[in-house]
């Protein structure tokens, strides 16, 4: 049996990197209402651990019924156990949360989780490297095929941003490790950036360099999922077409592989996307045979160039599980449905969605 665990502050824990910490309050809620999420991937027989069993089985439910009722599918029931009660009985096989770093691995040491079912500190060492935006920043010229576009340098020093403002006019810096919408900076040459000059200090400190890329204008998020195999096999999974807002997520829409494509032929080629999925599964495998398994996500934009629309093939990577994952769990088996998942906020707690577009 596996069981399974809906961490979404993974982010926030791994920029962190403390045994000992305390995820801020929106996400230990987002945590404790939505912790079903796992049972949509999980196989029969799996368990998702959370802290209300009871309130968990009727969120999941209360969600497969309105899944149900608008795409005709079906999901089975899965077994959601207490924390206590779940990670000592010997029929556990594998533990496979949201995303593994210091702070969850200590949780489940502290209540009798099998040190067999854990990774060690190296390999937790080995996933937080892998998730520093210098990962992407390393992978994307690799990926630059005719019509796509994108640059990232890391810096050090508050100076070495200096030259790249006077190159490029406008800059987004962003954090090394950071969660969806947060360690995010906008700086212009024109502008004053006494505010972004502290934080640029004390991100340099904290974390020990910043990612410095131009901005481009967007205009359209998407991203890809993919899963790496204990056999060091990277596997394309599918698109992932989601809405942001101030760069933090809001939805993903539902639908079939082939209309999620058609979408995207409108900006770009379907030959240039399929060049860059191969790429992708080639030099990922590379990079994460023997330090990483499990699923991870690439995040890219349709930007506006000169002549018409470009590819913006890496902009991060996500070494964990995503909402592009969670929506492909969801994909409709018709061409004609398409759905929006959307996560709110709403009566003090926060809900998942299924709404017409």
């Amino acid at each position: 049996m596996t069981l399974h665990i809906f961490n979404p502050e993974h982010d926030i824990a791994l920029a962190a990197n403390l045994s000992n910490f305390t995820a801020p309050h929106a996400g230990r809620q987002l945590r404790y209402d939505l912790c079903f999420l796992p049972a949509l991937w999980a196989k029969e027989g799996d368990g998702v651990l959370v802290d209300n069993p009871e309130r968990a089985q009727n969120s999941y439910k209360h969600f497969l019924h309105s899944v149900s009722r608008q795409f005709g599918k079906s999901f089975h029931l899965v077994k959601c156990p207490r924390w206590e009660q779940a990670v000592t009985p010997a029929e556990t096989t594998a533990i496979q949360p949201w995303g593994w770093d210091l702070a969850l691995r200590s949780q489940l040491k502290r209540i009798g989780a099998d040190a067999s079912l854990l990774p060690t500190d190296d390999a937790i060492a080995a996933i937080r490297q892998l998730s520093h935006r210098r990962t992407s920043a390393e992978l994307l010229p690799q990926l630059r095929f005719e019509g796509t576009v994108g640059e990232s340098f890391e810096c050090t020093t508050a100076d070495e941003t200096v030259p790249l403002l006077q190159r490029y006019d406008r800059l987004v810096l962003k954090a090394p490790w950071s969660s969806s919408g947060r360690g995010l900076r906008f700086i212009r040459r024109d502008a004053p950036v006494a505010q972004t000059a502290g934080w640029l200090r004390n991100l340099l400190t904290a974390q020990g360099s910043v990612m410095a890329e131009p901005f481009y204008d967007k205009v359209k998020d998407f991203g890809m999922e993919f899963e790496c195999s204990s056999e060091g096999k990277v596997s394309y999974l599918g698109l992932s077409l989601f809405h942001t807002a101030n760069g933090a997520y809001t939805g993903n829409l539902l639908a079939t592989e082939k209309v999620k494509q058609d979408i995207l032929s409108h900006y770009i080629s379907i030959d240039l996307l399929h060049s860059v999925i191969e790429k992708i599964c080639q030099l990922s495998a590379v990079i994460f045979k023997g330090r990483y398994v499990g699923p991870f996500g690439v995040d890219m934009m349709v930007v506006r160039g000169t002549d018409g629309c470009l590819l913006h093939p890496c902009v991060e990577i996500n070494l964990r599980r995503t909402m592009g994952h969670v929506a492909l769990s969801l994909t409709p088996d018709d061409d004609d449905i398409q759905r929006v998942m959307q996560i709110d906020y709403s009566d003090n707690r926060y809900h998942l969605r299924i709404i017409k577009p």
